[in-house]
């Protein structure tokens, strides 16, 4: 049970590649640019809900005009930003938050209400030692059902941009199921984050720390150098909580151990 106070978008976009001169084929510097990267198309879920936000450029009356301005999925990418507490992406502060503040500055746009951001491939690279960490091996590893889809490599990204309405649902498809195992792979890692931003902040009960159950169980003490805490274990998430002090503070919130 999530503590629906705080809201949580998971979030993933897909961009055009720059476009430029170069005099060779391997590991070449570009000599000149032609054509910088814009936002082709982005795909949203808040956490816990079963619908799921898809834009791409075509969906816009200005794409009949200009095929490569992304001003006004910007714009509704913005509000979503706006409306989220935390936001969960994997690389995403590394890419995809990156890339849409640049855009947003790009286009004239202030920065939306501030959020936390979870980042997925982090997590996997602070806690484990898979293989690999990027998301497609990750769902096999953690054998999460389905995989991502298949674009056909580039010629997918060539074929949007030259127009091809076929192509482009095939790309929202692409963004779309990479949302929904983003999400499966989150609910995996999450009772392994120890940094996880706290679900139980704004509640006026005592509730896990990551996602905002009450499902609680008390399981012993916790004893630092100075302080004796209360554990608590998330029969929802299996996370791990701890009371802030166990004489004094019983009715602070509970922070993640």
């Amino acid at each position: 049970m999530s503590n629906q106070q705080i809201k949580i978008l998971l979030l993933d976009i897909e961009t055009s590649p720059n476009l430029g001169y170069c005099w060779g084929k391997y590991q070449q510097d570009i000599i000149q640019f032609n054509k910088e990267w814009f936002i082709l198309c982005f795909s949203a879920k808040w956490l816990d809900t079963r619908g799921m936000i898809t834009q791409c450029l075509p969906d816009y009356d200005l794409y009949k005009k200009d095929t490569e301005n992304d001003k006004e999925l910007i714009k509704d990418l913005w509000k979503l930003l706006d409306a989220a507490d935390v936001v969960i992406a994997h690389n995403g502060d590394k890419f995809d938050l990156k890339k849409i503040n640049s855009r947003f500055v790009f286009h004239g746009l202030l920065p939306p209400s501030p959020y936390k951001s979870i980042d997925t491939l982090k997590m996997a690279k602070r806690y484990f030692g898979f293989t690999s960490n990027r998301l497609g091996d990750l769902v096999k590893t953690l054998s999460i059902d389905g995989g991502k889809l298949d674009t056909g490599g580039f010629t997918l990204w060539l074929k949007c941009l030259s127009g091809d309405l076929v192509a482009w649902k095939k790309m929202t498809q692409y963004n779309k199921r990479d949302v929904e195992l983003l999400e499966q792979v989150y609910l995996k890692l999450k009772p392994w984050d120890k940094l996880h931003p706290n679900m139980g902040v704004h509640s006026e009960e005592r509730v896990c720390s990551r996602c905002g159950s009450s499902r609680l169980q008390s399981r012993g003490l916790y004893t630092s150098k100075t302080l004796i805490y209360n554990r608590f274990w998330c029969a929802d998430c299996g996370g791990w909580s701890r009371s802030y002090n166990r004489a004094k503070s019983t009715n602070k919130p509970l922070i993640s151990v």
